[in-house]
């Protein structure tokens, strides 16, 4: 087979069903686990008639095609095992609405070099002003990025745990959450733990700490973390990991929700 080897039209039976060589072809497609060379083998044939394209710019063609559908199948796999409880984009977020986010600093986020160097990052702000939607949208950009994320509120992260501990699951629960390559806490602060909880969320930022990130979003800003954290020690030791070498990004307090609301009234 030479480099200028034109590529076949795949022939139909009188009955208008395949041929013996297409009928192969897809059996071993799905013999291959090939899905989209099955499913688009006969556009792509066109399509390379159209363009005289010879045998290996064809087979490019089929293998790229199907290169691609497996690496957005794989996007959504870790998109959808990250658990977020809606779906965020980055590129949604409305910066004009707060303009104490600038876009340069959570653009940058995206790009999962911080998370393989197990750095943390912090969103605080008030509540309606953005924090979820980064949280979200920075989690599913390093998901789509190749890396393990997983999404869950404080509250039950820590319900987990204690679950955990009853059921002698604690240090395989634990574990489990040191595996991943970015674990996004939201809600962070909004409730106060009693000193068991928040020794056992505690033990989850240990079993992380400078190897694996974490990414909180919170509305009380460091100052008021020992209203959560009633231990002034393991409130000073948390904190300590969620700023060493970390970034922080402060959303104000100015609720975008609350804004759009009274807009959306006064323009009725």
């Amino acid at each position: 087979m030479t480099g200028t080897t034109r590529v076949p039209s795949p022939r139909a039976a009188a009955d208008g069903g395949l041929d013996a060589v297409d009928a192969a072809i897809i059996d071993a497609c799905v013999a291959l686990r090939l899905p989209t060379v099955r499913d688009n083998y006969a556009e792509i044939v066109e399509n390379a008639l159209r363009q005289k394209a010879n045998y290996r710019g064809f087979l490019l063609e089929l293998l790229t095609s199907e290169c691609e559908h497996r690496e957005e199948r794989r996007k959504e796999r870790l998109v959808r095992g990250a658990n977020f409880h809606r779906p965020k984009r980055i590129e949604d977020f409305d910066y004009g609405a707060n303009h104490n986010v600038q876009p340069e600093e959570v653009n940058a986020l995206t790009d999962p070099s911080w998370v393989l160097s197990g750095q943390p990052l912090c969103l605080i702000g008030g509540s309606g002003t953005g924090k979820s939607h980064l949280l979200i949208g920075i989690g599913t950009a390093i998901a789509e990025a190749g890396l393990k994320v997983r999404y869950t509120t404080t509250a039950g992260l820590v319900n987990e745990l204690i679950e955990a501990q009853h059921d002698k699951q604690l240090t395989r629960t634990i574990h489990k959450y040191g595996r991943y390559d970015l674990l996004c806490l939201d809600e962070f602060g909004y409730l106060n733990l009693d000193k068991t909880g928040a020794k056992l969320l505690f033990q989850v930022f240990t079993e992380r700490e400078e190897r694996r990130s974490i990414a909180v979003a919170s509305n009380a800003p460091f100052g008021e973390w020992n209203k959560t954290f009633t231990d002034e020690r393991l409130c000073g030791a948390i904190v300590d990991r969620l700023t060493f070498k970390g970034h922080v990004i402060e959303t104000g307090h100015d609720s975008y929700r609350l804004m759009t609301t009274l807009a959306e009234r006064e323009a009725a």
